[in-house]
């Protein structure tokens, strides 16, 4: 049967490793977690003079240097003066040099959002008229090319390794002890530890030229790695490697005197290492969760613990599975993974699934904020399978539960029976190697028994056989001197290891229970691999709530500017996070001219029916003259509908409408955009 089997098995794997593979190949760079939501002037625009600066709005605030928003003239010479400044919140302007001639100019941006993601982008506007332009506006890809490709596998193997290194060492602590001892589980926690610290180097290395020029030979620039050292990426790449240096010291004494110590003194350490690993683990997430989305965005610090969670809850689960392979897989003959060491990761992966859905409906409420966001935005796609992918996982593991659950009925039954086939199979062995054989097999049906008796039967005259002719060569061979005879011994050391080697395999394929407890278990791993495969794509996407409030925002226009009459109207936005707290706030200056002016606010739903709020304020500010703010209180009309007459505006410029919407007690978000006045 196991020839049959093994085939099949290496099949399944590979099938599993191509797909993963593909989905990996078809992730690409990371996306703008922070989206332009508006831009002054606007993409496409004609206006009659040069303005004095150029200002572009994100949905969330960005770091900038002096190269990255830049404006060109219609021959690429740049024409701003290279020192962006912030003008409120997430708006960002760059002053341009005075007299510019009539063309079409060409803005481009390339800034790093708040969750760590690089952001790049280009549009273009004409003074006067359009011209003819020898800049090219295609968008940029920020994070691309081949540092982009890196930095995107680095991503990749620290995901997996986390989820190795701490799923590993807790399948041993809490669910096996004596696997501690077991080459096997011992190299793949160690691999994990080895691939996370290798992947944070090389993350580090790779995040000045990632973020930045994109060229390789910038890997290596200290004075690059020294800005990147003061940002918050690299802190958390910082710490996550000092929390590596202690998690060595967790794995030493795991796999050294633990393993060492009898069953008393094993219980006293257990708790010392359950504290010390689940800090260093929670440390290890937390360098993932505040740099990345959950430290921007809605109730960040609720979202940063959740996210911690999350990530443990997706460790002990898929860690603890790609160990329990292992285990059943290369562990030796002789300490077969118990039963009752299954059935307690089985109780662990349920609590472990349990919080990850408690987790996974908060993260996706925050990150997509509508039902429509699932089908109508790439991150919305990507979560629809991944949860997918996780009902699956949850199918396949209730059938590894059913075989674990066969393996406790049927031990007491067939174990005492199936000890003295072997011992009767052996053909004399000692007590003590017949033991150790009764033990390396668990549960299976009398009659699946009384075929591995047989099998046994043949199998040691097979052995004796040729463990007859091992002595007769060893005879003939200690006759022989100098080279011939090591020689001959080693090869007899080789043909011994492969006859045990063979025996064990027979020994943990002879239970059928086992065997099929193994194959779901392989099965799981597979679908585990795609499934953290689709996380980490998730972890480069804009989120859907971001993506739907650009869209809403329209094009990159931070103002929509009447000709005929003067009018002035901004859209903006806004979502408080509690029960109808998602809207659009319409405010609208007439005639945007220095003196009185008519000011209409306006509050709709998503879907363009207007509904009305507890609260709204209005306030302009002028940063520029050091002027306001300057509060406006305007009047309830009707539904959805506000107004202020009179509203004085003391001289012409840029000026900053804030527009502070409150739905509820507790939430409430203020709300900004720029507004040119004449």
């Amino acid at each position: 049967m196991t020839q049959t089997i093994a085939p099949r098995v290496r099949t399944l794997v590979l099938l599993l490793l191509a797909a993963a593979c593909a989905l990996l190949a078809g992730a690409g760079p990371a996306s703008a977690h922070a989206a332009l939501t508006g831009s002054d002037p606007r993409q496409g625009a004609v206006v009659d003079k040069a303005p004095a600066q150029v200002s572009l709005t994100f949905s969330e605030s960005v770091s900038m240097d002096d190269d990255s928003l830049r404006v060109l003239d219609p021959k690429g010479r740049r024409v701003d003066d290279g020192r962006p400044s912030g003008t409120g919140g997430t708006t960002y302007s760059v002053k341009l040099h005075a007299g510019l001639p009539d063309g079409t100019y060409t803005v481009t941006y390339q800034v790093v959002s708040a969750d760590s993601h690089p952001v790049a982008g280009a549009y273009t506007f004409s003074v006067g008229a359009p011209s003819e332009t020898s800049v090219s506006v295609s968008a940029q890809a920020a994070g691309g090319g081949f540092v982009g490709g890196l930095y995107g596998v680095g991503r990749y193997v620290s995901y997996a390794a986390f989820v190795v290194l701490v799923g590993g060492a807790a399948f041993v602590l809490a669910c096996w002890p004596r696997g501690s001892g077991v080459r096997a589980v011992q190299r793949l926690v160690v691999s994990g530890w080895l691939a996370l610290t290798a992947a944070t180097l090389l993350l580090l290395l790779l995040r000045g030229s990632y973020t930045g020029s994109g060229k390789l030979a910038d890997v290596f620039d200290l004075s690059l790695l020294g800005e990147v050292l003061q940002t918050k990426s690299g802190a958390a790449l910082v710490s996550r490697l000092l929390l590596l240096a202690a998690a060595a010291l967790f794995i030493a004494v795991l796999f050294g005197a633990y393993d060492k110590r009898e069953d008393e003194e094993r219980r006293d350490l257990t708790f010392g290492l359950a504290v010390g690993g689940s800090v260093v683990a929670a440390g290890l997430a937390a360098t993932w969760a505040m740099s990345e989305h959950a430290s921007v965005g809605l109730q960040a610090g609720l979202a940063m613990p959740v996210d911690v969670v999350h990530l443990i809850a997706v460790a002990t689960w898929l860690g603890g599975l790609t160990a329990l392979l292992v285990a059943l897989y290369r562990g030796p003959a002789q300490t077969p993974v118990p039963t009752v060491a299954v059935r307690r990761f089985s109780r662990i992966a349920f609590g472990s699934v349990v919080a990850l859905v408690a987790t996974g409906t908060y993260q996706s409420w925050r990150q997509l904020g509508s039902w429509t966001a699932f089908t109508d935005t790439r991150y919305g796609q990507l979560l629809l399978v991944k949860i997918g992918l996780v009902a699956v996982l949850v199918g396949i593991a209730y059938f590894s539960r059913r075989w674990t659950a066969q393996l406790a009925e049927t031990v007491p039954a067939v174990a005492g029976q199936r000890q003295k086939e072997r011992v009767a199979a052996s053909g004399g062995r000692g007590d003590d190697e017949a033991n150790a054989t009764g033990k390396t097999t668990t549960a299976g049906k009398v009659g699946a028994a009384g075929k591995a008796g047989a099998a046994g039967k043949a199998t040691a005259a097979g052995e004796a056989k040729a463990a007859g002719k091992t002595k007769a060569a060893g005879k003939a061979s200690g006759t022989g001197k100098g080279s011939g005879g090591s020689q001959r011994a080693a090869q007899l050391a080789r043909q011994r290891a492969a006859v045990d080697a063979a025996r064990q395999k027979r020994q943990r394929d002879a239970d059928p229970h086992r065997f099929g407890l193994r194959r779901s278990v392989l099965a799981e791993a597979g679908v585990a691999v795609v499934l953290l495969a689709v996380t980490t794509v998730l972890t480069q996407t804009e989120p859907g709530r971001t993506e739907e409030d650009a869209k809403a925002a329209g094009a990159t226009s931070a103002t929509s500017a009447a000709p005929a009459t003067g009018a002035v109207t901004l859209d903006m936005p806004f979502d408080t996070g509690g029960q109808n707290g998602k809207g659009v706030v319409r405010v609208e200056l007439d005639p945007a001219r220095v003196g009185a002016n008519d000011l209409h606010l306006y509050v709709e739903r998503p879907d363009g029916t207007a509904f009305d709020i507890p609260e709204v304020k209005v306030a302009l500010t002028q940063k520029a003259k050091d002027i306001g703010p300057l509060p406006v209180a305007p009047d309830h009309i009707t539904t959805g509908h506000w107004s202020a007459d009179g509203v004085q505006i003391p001289m012409a410029g840029d000026w900053e409408v804030a527009v502070t919407v409150r739905t509820s007690d507790i939430d409430q978000v203020t709300l900004t955009k720029n507004a040119q006045i004449g």
